[in-house]
């Protein structure tokens, strides 16, 4: 079965921007998009687990009442 495709309005600065991006010139605009946003999920994930390491890190300074590590953290 053949996947739908749409149109979709880009500026010109988009496509340009699309273009420095892509790592060989015949990767496809729709390829691109794709891989930008699966990078941007990765990324966003690993934020979400540094933020969680820190406020573990965080909690364990404040349950013990050691703030001398807080201007390190």
């Amino acid at each position: 079965m053949e996947e739908e495709i749409t149109t979709i309005k880009l500026k010109k600065f988009a496509v340009q921007e699309l273009k420095n991006v892509r790592p060989y010139p015949r990767e496809t605009y729709n390829d691109i998009i794709l891989r930008l946003i699966t990078q941007s999920k990765e990324t966003e994930e690993l934020g979400i687990f540094d933020q969680n390491a820190q406020e573990t890190k965080m909690n364990e300074f404040w349950s013990e009442g050691d703030y001398s590590g807080l201007e390190n953290a």
